[in-house]
């Protein structure tokens, strides 16, 4: 092997393992449902320089460790990858940190015969709910989130005083539909004390907040709208440090019923899935922290 070749950063893990618990506990049964990833990180060049597999913990392990944690409940995302990142730096002296994720898909109660069922539910189809924990040593980091949340505002929303060029065929408007699929993910304060933390609380009231901020303005842009939410967000809660946002422009367009001899005032629209603009920012505390390890790995985020 050539001497100017190195292993650099590596990290393995099983992806995207689905568990689906079912708590029997009563005659009303709750369901909670992840999609789980988990990669470890450490001492593992002689697996790959060698061969030699004695620090490699199998990935077949740790989709049976998510099972079987999945066994005692999971409470939040956020609350089972704290106890799965704990799992597996503590049990093993080389894995020093790791990388997991979670996707929770939330279901509802069928309302059957005026009522809530005991044991019948429905697909939630809102948004889907999202974590990030990242450990590198001794440092934690915490990362929650949402996506596929598609809202919209049938006016107070415009575009207007952009540059012009011999390109350009977009006419400015004062009023418009304006709609967007939001992505969000906010990290939490690095060494902020987890265990004191309602992380279903914590989540209910962000993606509340997001909702109220996209509702509140007249909107010039998506940008503005979309610091309008992150700093709604960093307002009402110390504990978060930044949010990002990946917010595409769901364009709806107006339809010509002229040829049909039918004016239009602003109610029939074309909606259109692509071409769109895309609108990515990080709202942030002046003083936050960096901490790039913390997102690295999570595309569509600037």
């Amino acid at each position: 092997m050539s001497s100017n070749i190195i292993l650099g950063e590596n990290q393995y893990g099983k992806a995207e393992v689905r568990v689906v618990k079912i708590t029997r506990d009563s005659d009303r049964h709750e369901i909670e449902d992840l999609n789980v990833t988990s990669q470890l990180r450490g001492d593992f060049a002689a697996a790959h320089l060698e061969g030699d597999n004695a620090h490699v913990v199998a990935t077949d392990t740790q989709k049976n460790t998510i099972y079987a944690f999945a066994r005692d409940g999971v409470g939040s995302p956020e609350a089972f990858l704290l106890r799965l990142g704990e799992h597996f730096t503590s049990s093993f002296d080389w894995v020093t940190g790791g990388r997991w994720e979670a996707e929770s898909y939330s279901w509802n109660r069928i309302q059957a015969h005026g009522a809530e069922h005991d044991h019948s539910f429905v697909r939630n189809g809102q948004e889907v709910r999202t974590a990030v924990l990242v450990r590198d040593g001794a440092t934690t980091h915490l990362i929650s989130g949402l996506k596929d949340l598609t809202v919209l505002k049938s006016t107070q929303s415009g575009f207007v005083g952009y540059p012009k060029d011999r390109y350009t065929t977009l006419q400015e408007t004062t009023d418009r539909i304006l709609a967007t699929d939001v992505s969000a993910r906010w990290r939490f304060k690095t060494g902020t004390d987890f265990s004191a933390l309602d992380f279903n609380k914590n989540y209910d009231d962000v993606k509340g907040l997001l909702l109220e901020g996209f509702t509140e303005k007249y909107s010039h842009a998506l940008q503005q709208t979309l610091f309008d939410m992150g700093t709604k967000v960093l307002e009402a809660h110390s504990e978060i440090d930044e949010i990002k946002f990946s917010m595409p422009n769901k364009h709806h367009f107006l339809v010509d019923l002229s040829p049909f001899g039918l004016d239009n005032p602003n109610e029939v629209f074309y909606a259109a899935d692509r071409p769109y603009g895309l609108i990515e920012a990080t709202v942030q505390r002046e003083d936050a922290a960096p901490a790039a390890i913390a997102w690295s790995g999570i595309a569509g985020f600037c």
